[in-house]
């Protein structure tokens, strides 16, 4: 990647990442917090409040990246941004599960993953597209590891209305980051001046098999994360603050190996990289589940997160090379959202799971999803048209 494309994937991860880092921060302390709040909120109130956001922001995504094509990216961010913060203020200010809820709904409101990602497929090339948005993707996951080490401690000191409304001032010191130092498409890449009807991101094949890929990716993440805390307790006897110990070095060591990968689909060979990511996804889930020990654990997981990086940055790519120019994002907007319908879904099938069969049958089944997922991307083309790919 040249420089321009580096401090884009690099400004536009460290703006995604402040926003996340406060919401993956909250995930580990919310429910003990909120069981002494006012009132005494039920089991489901608080389940409410904690994944309201997750159906707000697949709300907006589709709007806000369609919003994106019409009046630029960076303002469609800034603005997501600056309601986050204020739902993240309105959060941390309230002791009623009813406010919190409330803040957390504006939270999600605030969807900027669409116009992200329509921003940075504006400023790359194709041939590097695929490792920008790994890397940025990465940026994601490392912000999940820090949160689930730093939840617990900055919760003691600052308690959980101390992380909202820290998580506001994290959002809001990403402004100036998006005016000055996010590269501006308008300036360096080729735009189209008014956007066209946005209908082709809910027919086109190619991208309903991606929309529907990402759709099963991120049902398979809560599916995992149920599981694989109870496993790790099972084979190293480590409480729940320990478990990054194995996230960290896993992300770190799979990232490694497949961004030589990404380079190779950027080369052309994106079918059949993302044919055999998945594939791996499946192999790794079934590993992590059904070979006992901490070796098969950690060898699944190994395998689970490399297909994951691979497939992170070559879905959110291929979608964006598909599009038309002038639906960059609002397709992207459709990808977003069938990726945050996904982890609700993933969440119920193993939440059932978990309860009536145990964490590992919840990785059985999530290894069954891969082959669903295999059926439907099979029929992708090779290659995308050459007016798409140019």
């Amino acid at each position: 990647m040249n420089s321009l494309e580096w401090r884009a994937t690099l400004t536009l991860g460290a703006i995604y990442a402040l926003r996340m880092l406060g919401v993956f921060m909250i995930l580990p302390v919310f429910e003990l917090y909120a069981h002494d709040l006012s009132g005494h909120p039920s089991p489901q109130t608080i389940a409410f409040a904690l994944t309201v956001s997750g159906l707000t922001q697949a709300l907006f995504q589709i709007p806000l990246g369609r919003l994106s094509d019409r009046i630029g990216r960076r303002p469609v961010i800034a603005i997501g941004m600056t309601v986050f913060a204020v739902g993240s203020l309105v959060a941390g200010l309230s002791d009623r599960i009813e406010i919190i809820a409330l803040g957390r709904a504006l939270q999600g409101a605030g969807a900027i993953s669409s116009a992200v990602t329509a921003l940075l497929s504006d400023v790359t090339r194709v041939e590097v597209r695929t490792t920008a948005m790994a890397v940025m993707g990465a940026g994601m996951g490392f912000a999940f590891v820090l949160a689930l080490i730093l939840g617990p401690v900055a919760d003691g000191l600052i308690g959980v209305p101390g992380i909202f409304q820290m998580t506001a001032v994290l959002a809001l010191l990403s402004l100036p980051l998006i005016w000055w130092a996010a590269p501006n498409p308008e300036v360096t890449a080729t735009r189209t001046n008014r956007a066209g009807g946005f209908g082709g991101a809910f027919q086109d094949k190619e991208l309903l098999r991606l929309n529907g890929g990402i759709m099963i990716l991120h049902a398979i993440v809560p599916c995992v994360f149920m599981a694989v805390p109870s496993l790790i307790e099972q084979q190293f006897g480590w409480p729940a603050p320990q478990h990054w110990k194995i996230y960290l070095p896993v992300l770190v060591g799979t990232l490694i190996f497949a961004l030589p990968l990404m380079r190779q689909a950027d080369r052309g060979s994106a079918r059949e990289l993302m044919l055999g990511a998945i594939i791996t996804l499946g192999l790794g889930l079934f590993i992590a589940g059904n070979w006992s020990g901490p070796v098969g654990l950690i060898g699944g997981l190994a395998l689970f997160f490399l297909a994951f990086n691979l497939l992170e940055g070559l879905l959110p790519s291929r979608v964006s090379r598909q599009a038309p120019p002038d639906q960059k994002g609002a397709a992207l907007g459709v990808y977003a959202t069938a990726q945050f319908l996904g982890q609700p879904l993933g969440g119920a099938l193993g939440g059932w799971t978990l309860a009536h069969h145990g964490a590992a049958a919840v990785l059985a089944v999530a290894a069954a999803l891969p082959v669903i997922w295999l059926v439907i991307a099979y029929g992708m083309q090779s290659s995308l048209p050459a007016q798409i790919e140019n």
